[in-house]
């Protein structure tokens, strides 16, 4: 397992840091087998394993039962879960659940937005922390890419600067121009992490579900599925219904 200061020590010598998403034992214990660098228990499970249309649709309960699924299927690899809608919207409240998300098994929490006072209070707890800027799902009105205005660019700058200083680990960019990724990456310490953030950060995130192709759904313009387990899935259960209904009584 990749500590912290491993995964620091990647971006110091400029090798890349690879990141998917996975929600349960199964796939978890896929992306060990392949030498993940680190699997995100992110809240994106809310729309690719429950259904819902938003992230803000799950609290605690369920990333408390999906990252304890994850570490038992992963319990070598560094593991980052998402801190719900809500969840961190205080301090106290933070601390409080990003314990829970430790002791599930998650060895860094992930907070989207530049809450400083939150931030301060985990890492003075010892907590991990991995910041998330640029479009932020929890609260976003749309998913249009962000920072394409001089000003909008600035302001995620100065939020990355300020995460690293209070000492957040790594920043995942999430659809940024890719000149705006490459400029966060060369000015922090941060690692950064890209999902649609362009090829320049010290590394990428993707769902798991969108690199297999385990869906039949629209995909990401930053997402293009390296296989098709969906209609493979689908061939596959044919297959075996075929062989039942062959079956003479």
């Amino acid at each position: 397992m990749l500590s912290v200061n491993e995964l620091i020590n990647k971006k110091r010598t400029s090798q890349k840091i690879s990141m998917i998403t996975a929600y349960d034992f199964a796939f978890a214990k896929m992306a060990e087998m392949a030498q993940v660098d680190q699997i995100l228990v992110g809240d994106s499970l809310a729309n690719v394993m429950l259904g819902y249309s938003s992230t803000r649709e799950i609290g605690m309960e369920e990333m408390l039962v999906f990252t304890k699924a994850v570490a038992k299927g992963a319990p070598h690899t560094h593991i980052v879960s998402d801190m719900p809608y809500l969840s961190d919207s205080n301090a106290k409240l933070a601390l409080e659940n990003a314990k829970k998300l430790i002791e599930a098994g998650a060895k860094s929490v992930k907070l989207e937005g530049a809450k400083l006072e939150v931030i301060e209070t985990l890492v003075a707890n010892n907590i991990a922390v991995v910041g998330h800027l640029g479009l932020l799902p929890q609260t976003a009105s749309n998913f249009k890419q962000v920072g394409k205005a001089p000003q909008e660019e600035l302001q995620i700058l100065k939020e990355a600067e300020l995460l690293t200083k209070l000492g957040v680990f790594e920043i995942v960019l999430e659809h940024i121009p890719s000149g705006l990724g490459q400029k966060i990456t060369q000015e922090v310490d941060a690692i950064t992490i890209g999902i649609g953030a362009g090829p320049f950060t010290d590394g990428q995130v993707l769902v798991l579900h969108d690199v297999l192709g385990m869906h039949n759904g629209k995909y990401p313009p930053f997402a293009s599925p390296f296989k098709d387990f969906f209609s493979e899935g689908v061939q596959g259960i044919k297959e075996y219904i075929q062989s039942v209904n062959s079956t003479s009584n």
